[in-house]
């Protein structure tokens, strides 16, 4: 069955301005989506397959939600990953193009000992867990995904941050030969934390979901995720960590600096310019549900941001 989005936000409500006018037909009914996915798994390299296999057992973070989870066809394929498509079921359809292997990440900038990871060293570097987090898209719609990874903080340990470093830039792959060239955001794609934003337990390198590699579609083979804000603000595909002083500028920022803040804490209170935040519609479920402050991680995070205007600095 075919995943549609809120019946009550419009096409143009939930895309940029400069998107919604140009916008592409959907490509894909649910058979042919379901038909991509798996070819795309049966494409992978036979590295990628076994690495799934190893994943094996994983500890239950007790961080973990105890939601119901969304179902994986629905978490691999109502993604947003804009440079292989603008509707949700282009990812699923275009990213298996993307080659998973060899797969290195730079972590560099205001680093004592910077140095370069292979995706396998980092499916070594630290205990994988299972953490069931909320998922809340700016496009009001949300998700419960077991994600797998373990603390980014233990792969910055391993760098040595400085003193000055204040901030941590993630820089996502883009190869023109298979992602969209049209310029929706500036490729490629970039994001920004604050530095203990970066460190708090809850942020998680994430290498799987469902006690799998990360299919394509979701970022693989390594991307961010932070629960309490919203998703377009969790990396994928990631092919440098940049440990730098100041804000870095960010792929939505630069796109809209109206709409999406360097922040972008998942906030009730603050509604985008174009639409509500106060609810969501949570993916198989068909009345919408009240947003949590910080997606629901307000006792973890606030501490964040005490002091701070959440308006000002959304």
């Amino acid at each position: 069955m075919r995943i549609l989005r809120p019946s009550d936000i419009l096409p143009s409500e939930i895309t940029p301005r400069t998107l919604f006018e140009d916008r592409r037909r959907f490509l894909l009914g649910a058979g042919a989506t379901l038909a991509a996915g798996a070819a795309m798994w049966a494409g992978l390299p036979s590295e990628a397959r076994a690495a799934a296999a190893k994943l094996g057992q994983l500890a239950r973070s007790p961080l973990s939600s105890d939601e119901p989870q969304t179902p994986y066809k629905s978490v691999t394929t109502y993604n947003n990953y804009y440079e292989f498509g603008t509707d949700k079921e282009d990812p699923a359809a275009n990213a298996g193009k993307l080659a998973v292997r060899p797969w290195t990440v730079r972590v560099e900038g205001l680093a004592g000992k910077p140095r370069t990871f292979d995706i396998d060293e980092l499916l070594r570097l630290a205990p994988l867990e299972e953490r069931v987090y909320r998922l809340r898209c700016v496009e009001a719609w949300s998700m419960v995904i077991p994600w797998v990874g373990f603390p980014l903080s233990a792969l910055l340990k391993q760098v040595d941050p400085q003193g000055s470093a204040k901030y941590v830039e993630f820089v996502t792959h883009y190869d023109p030969k298979i992602m969209m060239r049209r310029p929706v955001l500036d490729w490629p794609y970039t994001e920004g934390l604050r530095m203990d934003e970066a460190m708090h337990p809850l942020t998680l390198l994430t290498l799987g979901l469902y006690g799998e590699v990360l299919p394509n579609q979701n970022g693989a083979p390594v991307r961010v995720v932070v629960p309490w804000k919203y998703g377009f603000k969790s990396a994928k595909s990631i092919v440098a960590i940049r440990l730098v002083e100041k804000e870095p500028r960010t792929a939505w920022n630069k796109s809209a600096p109206s709409e999406y803040g360097f922040y972008s804490n998942v906030n009730p209170n603050v509604d985008h310019p174009r639409w509500s935040q106060a609810t969501e519609r949570r993916l198989g479920e068909f009345r919408k549900r009240p947003t949590l402050m910080f997606n629901g991680y307000a006792e973890q995070v606030a501490s964040l941001y005490q002091g701070m205007d959440l308006r000002k600095s959304f």
